[in-house]
Parts: structure tokens; C-alpha cells; sequence
């Protein structure tokens, strides 16, 4: 039985990135990029004016008050050929390339303007408010990394070299199966002790969340034939999850039946909790992660292990959430041998997280999941920890944390 860090190295290790493809580029939001993107031209393509204003020869602003004749006019996107004679100026507008021999611009608010003529009564500087070509980023400059997350600025920067295409890895088409006799789908009439199949539903939008295509395929009763139909679909996708009958008793049927399709399982049970059952094997180039049923556990070991697995698989290179340091505001005991990881309440004060419990820790008790702001990891070999110590947290939720 691994313990938990293991476990999440023998995940990983077992995932290989799907192919790369073109998508246009509204479509590469939230997608990794598949290869190293650097800059066509220098941006900006030339020295432009950062202000509305006017182009200007420092030279002929030494001796202030100074008027000069107003020689011609440059909006966004005109080209500037002609130079600018001593004692002249050039009405320029925000983004308009720098006229030859001018070395500055002055602001509109800072001049006083006549029909042809322009009055400045504060000191020039050479290079004031331009924008110097290639100061953002120069030709050749690599700008988006293979791997990267793209997000709306990646988006932008992407646009601004007219990158219609963009390379891309594939989204991972992940199947949902459920398991277990007692399990309603959305809809069906209620009964007693039935369960409503919430855990299908959390996972394709965990999946959602991150770029991944869900594929509910549905519930496998406890029966062999049910499960050998469900899970023999799931091999078809990118990777598959399967969720409860990964224990040990006369229902839970998962392990036979992947070991019986040809699933190579590379674990079973952790040394962490919640989610010791938890399971993971692999069929040629599909993962395949075996959940525990309780929706807690569930979502807790989704978020350990598929979570970074399936960002791996898509392409990424961050696919673990960083660990921040939090201030216990209660202690807590626990048992010692497995990692715990604690839903927990967080706020933000005097420069430092703070971190509390979000309620009773039972794996049966959902809306604590509702109340985390984070997942506190509690070392193995500690049985206590104090109130005041540090703990290492992983922010799962995105909400304003308070500020006092």
C-alpha cells in the first residue's frame, strides 16, 4: 500500500499527453499550449506615441515658454515619412507612429493650441511618452511556452501577432461510470434507501472545470454483465473513472472486472483520508482511476490524483496546486500512518492565511465541501497538531476570502 506522495508519482508517471492540434484561436481558451510561440515582429512594429498630443524636437523646447508652428497631423495607423523642421511640431494622436526627428511628445492637456500653432510651458524630456519598437516584446522573443495555460492575456498576445490557429493538445474524452444497485439517476422516483447519483454529476463538472470532455455513461449494477458493458465503453475514452465498488465486499465488483479487461492495476488502498480505497491501473495509454463512492471522498481524491493526472494528459506543465502555509486556529488529532486531508475555512489578516475547520470531517457530511475554501494537508506521522502551527493548504475554491 503506497503512501500518499507515491501514489501520486506512480500517477503521473503512468500518463502520456495526448496529441497536439490547431484550433482557432477563440476555441485555445483554457487549452495548453502544444508548442514554443515567439513573437513574429516587434510589438510595438515601430516607435509610437503613448499620449494624444505633440511630436515634438526636444531641442526646441530648451527655453520655455516656446511656440511652434503646427506642421501636420498623425493619427493610428498612418505611416510617418516626412520629417519635422526645427521649430515645428506634429499633432499626434495615441498609438501613431513617431514622425522622423522627433524625440518626444508632449500631452495635449499640457499645451495651449491656436488654429496653427502650439505653446508649451513645461519642460520636454527626450523620449517622454514614447513607445519605444519592440519594448514590449522584441521579434524572436519567446512569449508562450509549450505547456503553458492560455488564458485571456495569452489570448491577447496571441491575437496581436495574428495567430488565427494555435496549437493545442487534445481535450481528454474521460467515461463516468457509477456503480451499485442502490444508485437513481436524475429524475427517477424516489425510493427508499436509494441514492440519488450525485458523484457522476460532481466529476463531469470537476472535468468541465478543467478542459476534459465528461462521458456519463451511466450506472453499473451489481452484477458482472453490468459492469463488464460499462467499463468495457469506458476503455474506449482517453481515460476512465470509475466511482464506489473499489472495496472489499461481495458487491464491489470494479477490480475484477477491469483486471478481467486487461487493466494492469498499479495500486490499491492509500495511506490517506479520506480515500484509502482508492485505486488506480491502466489499459495500453488509458488511466484508469477506481474512486471511493462517498461524494466527499470522491472529490477529494479526484483532486489529488485525476485532477493533475488529466492536466498532465492535456498538455500542462502546472498540473499540482501550489501549497501555501496556513495558521491552524484549532488544533486537531489524528491517527498516525495516513495523510488527512481536512476541508478547511480560510481567511486572510495581518499578512498571513488562516485556516479552520469547515465543520465535521465525517466523510458523509457534503456541505462542508460547500463551506471549504481549502483541503489542509496533515502529515502522516503527526498525531496532533496545535493550535498557532502551520499547515501546508491547497485553495480549491475560487471566493473572496476576508480581510480584516
Amino acid at each position: 500500500m503506497p503512501a500518499f506522495e507515491e501514489a501520486r508519482s506512480i500517477v503521473l508517471e503512468n500518463i502520456i499527453p495526448l496529441e497536439s492540434q490547431l484550433v482557432p484561436l477563440h476555441n485555445a481558451l483554457g487549452r495548453a499550449a502544444a508548442e514554443d510561440i515567439a513573437a513574429a515582429w516587434d510589438m510595438p512594429a515601430c516607435d509610437n506615441s503613448a499620449m494624444d498630443g505633440f511630436a515634438v524636437r526636444a531641442d526646441d523646447c530648451r527655453s520655455l515658454p516656446v511656440t511652434l508652428r503646427i506642421s501636420g497631423y498623425l493619427p493610428a495607423g498612418e505611416t510617418a515619412t516626412e520629417g519635422v523642421e526645427a521649430g515645428c511640431a506634429v499633432k499626434i494622436m495615441t498609438g501613431a507612429p513617431i514622425p522622423p526627428g522627433c524625440d518626444a511628445v508632449v500631452p495635449v492637456e499640457e499645451t495651449e493650441e491656436t488654429s496653427d500653432t502650439v505653446t508649451l510651458t513645461r519642460t520636454v524630456s527626450p523620449g517622454q511618452h514614447i513607445r519605444l519598437k519592440g519594448e514590449d516584446v522584441a521579434a524572436g522573443t519567446l512569449f508562450l511556452a509549450a505547456g503553458r495555460r492560455i488564458g485571456p492575456p495569452e489570448i491577447s498576445m496571441l491575437a496581436s501577432f495574428g495567430k488565427a490557429l494555435v496549437p493545442v493538445h487534445r481535450r481528454a474524452r474521460v467515461g463516468i461510470v457509477s456503480t451499485g444497485d442502490e444508485l437513481l439517476e436524475l429524475g427517477a422516483a424516489p425510493r427508499p434507501g436509494a441514492i440519488i447519483n450525485s458523484n457522476a454529476h460532481a466529476l463531469a463538472a470537476a472535468l468541465r472545470e478543467i478542459g476534459a470532455e465528461p462521458v456519463l455513461l451511466g450506472i453499473a449494477r451489481d452484477n458482472l454483465e453490468s459492469h463488464r458493458e460499462k467499463l468495457s465503453a469506458g476503455l474506449s475514452c482517453d481515460a476512465l473513472i470509475t466511482s464506489a465498488g473499489v472495496s472489499a465486499g461481495d458487491r464491489d465488483l470494479v477490480r475484477d472486472v477491469l483486471a478481467e479487461l486487461g487493466v494492469e492495476q498499479l495500486f490499491w488502498k492509500v495511506e490517506m483520508k479520506p480515500g484509502h480505497p482508492t485505486a488506480f491501473g491502466r489499459k495500453g495509454n488509458v488511466p484508469v482511476f477506481s474512486l471511493p463512492g462517498n461524494p466527499v471522498s470522491t472529490m477529494v481524491t479526484f483532486e489529488q490524483f485525476v485532477r493533475p493526472a488529466l492536466l498532465k494528459m492535456m498538455g500542462h506543465t502546472r498540473i499540482v496546486r501550489p501549497l501555501l502555509k496556513a495558521v491552524l486556529t484549532e488544533g486537531v488529532k489524528k491517527k498516525a500512518g495516513r495523510v488527512h486531508f481536512v476541508r478547511v475555512e480560510v481567511e486572510a489578516r495581518d499578512g498571513r492565511l488562516y485556516a479552520r475547520s469547515a465543520g465535521d470531517q465525517n466523510t458523509g457530511i457534503l456541505n462542508t465541501m460547500l463551506r471549504a475554501d481549502a483541503i489542509a494537508m496533515l502529515p502522516a506521522d503527526r498525531t496532533a497538531i496545535a493550535a498557532g502551527e502551520e499547515v501546508n493548504i491547497q485553495l480549491v475554491r475560487e471566493r473572496l476570502i476576508s480581510y480584516e
